[in-house]
């Protein structure tokens, strides 16, 4: 039995920040204040603080002497140009995870089977947590550490989000791209780094 993923209290932080982005709690440009926040969840600004420059690292935030800190007017550009990046690094995994994953998908498949759900019911949320759940396994299947941690460094989650919740980016089935990324790496595809690349490059958001 797997055990329950316990999130740090920075990160339970930094999620709470994130959904008031992305649900628009927080608008482009609007000041987030350190210690309403700290007030508003019962704890200390020093979390906060570590939260918010994580976020900012993310280049979600950013922060201006004597003007605080202010969510960023993101743009499509801005939310583009991480998935060249992350397409790259998924290339690389996807190399490095051929031969274990052509002989056992069982990490995979259960984010195909949920996202033909979410793709039914329109549920935004579920496409958003499966699709970035699929992708994490697929490079930790790679089973580089330094791999993982740097496609962990792109702020994946929070990209996916505002690229469907503010810019209307959304895949024609989520569900069926994803279970033509299993097939090819049952049936070993020689091309499985290429056809990575450009399932990650064609979820890119057009400026």
């Amino acid at each position: 039995m797997t055990a329950p993923v316990v999130h740090s209290l920075r990160e339970q932080i930094r999620e709470h920040i994130v959904e008031g982005i992305v649900s628009g709690r927080w608008k482009p440009g609007e000041r987030i204040v350190e210690r309403r926040i700290a007030t508003e969840l019962e704890v200390s600004q020093t979390p906060v603080r570590e939260a918010l420059r994580e976020l900012e690292s993310l280049r979600l935030i950013e922060s201006a002497p004597n003007k605080g800190v202010r969510v960023r007017n993101l743009t499509a550009a801005d939310l583009e140009e991480s998935y060249p990046v992350r397409a790259g690094l998924e290339a690389i995994a996807a190399e490095l995870a051929a031969t274990r994953l052509a002989e056992d998908c069982s990490a995979l498949e259960p984010h195909v089977t949920a996202l033909y759900e979410a793709d039914r019911n329109a549920d935004g949320t579920g496409q958003v947590r499966h699709t970035v759940a699929f992708h994490r396994e697929l490079v930790r299947a790679a089973g580089n550490s330094v791999l993982l941690h740097t496609w962990e460094g792109l702020g994946i989650e929070v990209f996916t989000a505002l690229s469907i919740r503010w810019l209307g980016t959304v895949q024609q089935s989520y569900a069926e791209e994803h279970e033509e990324l299993v097939a090819a790496f049952r049936r070993r595809d020689p091309r499985i780094a290429e056809i990575v690349k450009a399932h990650v490059l064609g979820c890119a958001p057009r400026p």
